[in-house]
């Protein structure tokens, strides 16, 4: 009974889907494709400047890295982020700047397997 009690109080500090959106949006800021990519899905929908498609995890690593690439990160700010009732989902929306520019990024996961996973995520230039 104690063993089983101490695993509910253990649960909740395990287990945190915001500690991914935390890692998500780091890697983000750091402009490291490699670490967003462990997030991925295996397909994810990537959406940068209106190019809109659907990827493998593979593939969708590297547009990130050519969007880094091409932007370099010097900056994030989260601007709101949210759950569902239930965490099986959750979202984040804030301002990447990036070489003198600002670009909205959405950020949709979606629990799999136990983890929060990225389903989609968006670069549109304000």
């Amino acid at each position: 009974m104690k063993s089983l009690l101490f695993f509910a109080f253990l649960l909740p500090t395990v287990y945190q889907p915001s500690a991914n959106l935390s890692a998500i949006t780091q890697a983000i800021s750091q402009g490291d494709a490699t670490t967003l990519g462990s997030y991925f899905d295996e397909s994810v929908e990537i959406s940068i400047l209106e190019k809109d498609e659907i990827y493998s995890k593979s593939d969708a690593i590297g547009v990130i890295k050519q969007f880094f690439g091409q932007y370099r990160p010097s900056g994030w700010s989260t601007v709101h982020k949210g759950a569902a009732r239930n965490n099986d989902s959750q979202y984040c929306i804030g301002n990447l700047n990036a070489n003198g520019k600002t670009f909205r990024v959405y950020i949709y996961l979606k629990e799999k397997g136990g983890r929060q996973l990225i389903q989609e995520l968006r670069f549109d230039q304000e």
